[in-house]
């Protein structure tokens, strides 16, 4: 069995759990839920939280992500939650330490952003994400905004993906790994800047193609491969 035919065929032994966490995104997006790590897993509960709320903690997930891992990121917006809307860098780095390696600087980046979305937006980070009917100006407005820290072009997919945003490639070191065991990249270094990650982005979209494995979902199951885990 060649690798994309085993790749069909582990795809279709996790597809069930795959789309159950993408649909779980979209959820996200409408109702009133925030994610949770609990035993090992990323759980959904509902909550009383406002939507804008709800938006930053994802926000803030993604920027606790970036370098580090899914649970880590999870575990720093538990510890943080409670001061994410409106306690001070301090705060945050007084609730990471032990639990998170960045514990002062993503709390700084955290808040910049925060004031940024307060004075310039007013906290209406929902009816921004919605005002937008490009996708890649709504990533680019993440992306490439210098108020807001901590993102790039990966945890801006990362983000929008996780609240139910669809043909974004989060390309960590997971897919790169596998992208480049696939023979659809020539090496595994990581992008070095905006270009060269939408390039990448585009062989991941045509191997998406190629495949017959829709490209959000490819992204999930090329990274439980590598984690062993469908995680967020």
């Amino acid at each position: 069995m060649d690798k994309i035919e085993q790749l069909k065929q582990d795809y279709n032994n996790k597809k069930h759990k795959i789309k159950e966490r993408l649909n779980q995104f979209k959820i996200f997006f409408n109702d009133p839920y925030s994610w949770f790590y609990r035993n090992g897993e990323l759980i959904l509960l509902p909550v009383e939280t406002k939507d804008d709320d709800r938006l930053f903690e994802e926000l803030a997930f993604c920027i606790f992500t970036a370098n580090t891992s899914a649970e880590m990121g999870a575990k720093a917006v538990d510890a943080v939650r409670n001061v994410l809307i409106n306690g001070s860098a301090d705060d945050m780095t007084r609730r990471l330490e032990g639990i998170y390696r960045f514990n002062n600087v993503r709390p700084a980046h955290i808040i910049h952003t925060r004031t940024y979305l307060k004075n310039s937006l007013n906290f209406q980070l929902k009816n921004k994400i919605k005002s937008f009917k490009n996708k890649d100006e709504l990533r680019d407005f993440f992306a490439l905004n210098k108020d807001v820290k901590g993102l790039g072009y990966k945890e801006s997919s990362h983000f929008l993906r996780n609240i139910g945003f669809k043909g974004y490639s989060i390309l960590d070191k997971h897919i790169i790994n596998s992208l480049h065991e696939f023979g659809i990249l020539k090496t595994n270094e990581k992008p070095k800047n905006n270009r060269e990650y939408l390039e990448i982005e585009q062989k991941f979209i045509d191997f998406s193609k190629d495949s017959g494995i829709d490209m959000d979902e490819l992204d999930l199951l090329l990274w439980s491969r590598k984690n062993g885990r469908i995680l967020k």
